[in-house]
């Protein structure tokens, strides 16, 4: 009977459960078929993005023998040029495949281990804080310009569209393509960033959206769409490749010729110079010339304003000028001009020597100077080879500091003559660093696939600047490094170990030699386009416009030219009769 009851119970259970849980069970298959279905419709709205990168995914997959397309050597890295070399027109393709320093690894036996952070302006790592400054630089522009590039990349996808679509011209949706293109052109004009951009600009851009997803619904042939881009993309690289070398010939070009302002302020100064009488010919104070207590500052030049601004700038900012004495040393040919300059144009308190070359009388081989190592005639120029003559052409002196025509110094350079150089002969400021703007390895400037350059130099070495160095001169004559430099310099003759310019013949000459200084006395980057910012070109003594873009020249950075333009007297009589302006 029990049993009976039990069975009874059982049943009813089960069947209370089936009641329960099948009308749940069919209330969620229904449902999950329905909303699946509304996710099939939804895909079919999906905008003309995704279709596109379909479509261009299938292009790149497909394959096509009768297709013909460009060499696979100019799709290769090597054909465009790298990050590395954009950084300056005048660093070329290295010697060889010798492998440089990646900034971290130095030999035990280099000068950095030497190094001097003598900065009397602060503390503080600049280069770690350039480095983070660029980053967070980067980081920001490219989330400020998302829209601006997506616009571009539209108009790319619609002329891709109107040229596939050329053989019917007068459809609806040619037309349709043609006016979007001038509407988002118009539209963007030449906005940089997002901000820049107006209301209308974003309601076109969803014009486009929509007349790119036609275009997309329409042609479906992915072959032809393939052999299209592809052809679009052959041809973009040749113009681009023939652009480039159009304007990197063009800076050189512009680098290497005088601005025609500079040759009428040079004739105007030699007709004034002529009408002083000999006794208005001469400086002040020359009997400090040859003080060694003083600070000498020398200077190699055929360039009136350079020269200018180097000594407006270097005086301006010195706490005691009274001590300053500087030696302008420049060619036969702007002698005279040069010397009319700083006549009308006294450095204030400080003193000044202007010497022509060819009255030196010191210097042991003017044949040396005169040969031409370069076709370029700035690295052949005798003035530019000068600098590897100090001790000869100033008997007298200690210690200078030596500036190139293309700084502007910002900080009294009095504490340079505070370094101990502990036995050097150079002290320079490192550019090894790959964070450094300037950055440079040994085997970029010097063949180190020739046997005596890689057994006598260490290809991991650290590189340096020219642009603002302090030399030990007493050192330098001690250890005769004048004929070290000539023994190089024959060398060079005979075969070609380094590439045109002084800097490379001055890392063999003062190899071992050299003391590193604080990054902050002297920052690079400002002769072409480094990416250098304000705060950094702000806390930097010296600026240095190394490169082809000086800021002389109409093709100088405009960013960087005030920095300049402050230390030239624009109102000058001279100057507004050349048509000298900033």
């Amino acid at each position: 009977m029990k049993k009976r009851v039990r069975r009874q119970r059982i049943l009813i259970l089960s069947l209370l459960s089936v009641s329960i849980f099948v009308p749940v069970i069919l209330f969620s298959i229904f449902t999950s078929s329905h909303v699946h279905k509304g996710l099939v419709e939804d895909l079919t709205t999906i905008k003309y993005k995704t279709e596109t990168l379909q479509m261009m995914n299938s292009i790149e997959q497909e394959i096509e023998k009768e297709l013909k397309e460009p060499t696979l050597a100019l799709y290769k890295n090597e054909t465009f040029v790298s990050d590395e070399n954009v950084k300056s027109l005048e660093i070329n393709e290295t010697f060889g495949n010798a492998r440089g320093t990646d900034g971290g690894e130095l030999d035990k036996n280099q000068t950095r281990v030497q190094s001097v952070p003598f900065w009397p302006y602060g503390k503080g790592n600049s280069r770690k804080l350039i480095a983070g400054e660029r980053d967070v630089q980067s980081r920001t522009l490219g989330a400020r310009d998302e829209k601006v590039r997506e616009i571009k990349d539209q108009v790319i996808m619609a002329k891709a569209y109107l040229k596939f679509s050329s053989q019917d011209k007068n459809s609806q949706l040619t037309k349709e393509l043609k006016t979007r293109i001038r509407e988002l052109d118009r539209a963007v004009g030449e906005a940089l960033k997002d901000s820049d951009l107006s209301r209308s600009a974003l309601q076109k851009m969803k014009s486009m959206e929509a007349t790119l997803y036609k275009a997309g619904k329409t042609y479906t042939d992915c072959p032809a769409m393939a052999t299209k881009f592809r052809a679009m993309t052959y041809n973009t690289e040749e113009e681009l490749r023939a652009l480039r070398n159009q304007a990197n010939y063009l800076v050189e070009l512009a680098a290497r010729t005088t601005p025609k302002g500079l040759h009428c302020l040079s004739l105007q100064l030699v007709v004034d110079y002529f009408e002083l009488q000999p006794e208005e010919r001469e400086f002040p104070n020359q009997q400090k010339l040859h003080d060694p207590d003083l600070y000498h500052y020398v200077l190699f030049s055929d360039n009136i304003l350079a020269s200018a601004a180097v000594v407006n700038s270097t005086v301006s900012t010195s706490s005691e000028p009274g001590k300053m004495v500087f030696h302008l040393v420049t060619d036969e040919l702007n002698f005279l001009s040069m010397r009319m300059w700083f006549l009308l144009n006294p450095p204030g308190q400080a003193t000044i020597e202007i010497e022509s070359i060819a009255n030196i009388d010191s210097l042991p081989s003017k044949s040396v100077l005169k040969k031409k190592y370069s076709l370029d005639p700035r690295y052949f120029s005798p003035l530019n080879h000068l600098r590897f003559y100090l001790p000869e052409i100033f008997p007298a002196l200690n210690k200078v500091v030596f500036l190139d025509h293309d700084v502007v110094v910002q900080r009294d350079l009095r504490g340079l003559w505070d370094v101990n150089m502990k036995g050097m002969v150079n002290g320079a400021v490192e550019s090894c660093q790959k964070d450094y703007f300037s950055y440079r390895r040994m085997d970029m400037l010097i063949n180190f696939r020739d046997p005596f350059i890689a057994k006598s130099f260490d290809v991991k070495s650290c590189t340096w600047a020219f642009g603002m160095n302090v030399f030990d001169l007493r050192e330098w004559r001690r250890q005769n490094l004048t004929a070290t430099y000539h023994q190089y310099l024959k060398l060079g003759e005979e075969k070609r170990l380094w590439k045109d310019r002084s800097l490379p013949l001055g890392l063999l000459t003062f190899y071992n030699q050299t003391m590193a200084l604080d990054q902050r006395w002297h920052l690079l980057g400002l002769g072409y386009e480094s990416g250098v910012g304000r705060s950094e070109i702000e806390r930097a003594a010296v600026i240095h416009y190394d490169g082809h873009m000086k800021p002389w020249l109409e093709i100088g950075i405009a960013k960087y030219k005030s920095y300049w333009n402050k230390y030239i007297k624009y109102d000058h009589p001279h100057l507004e009769k050349c048509n000298i302006h900033a």
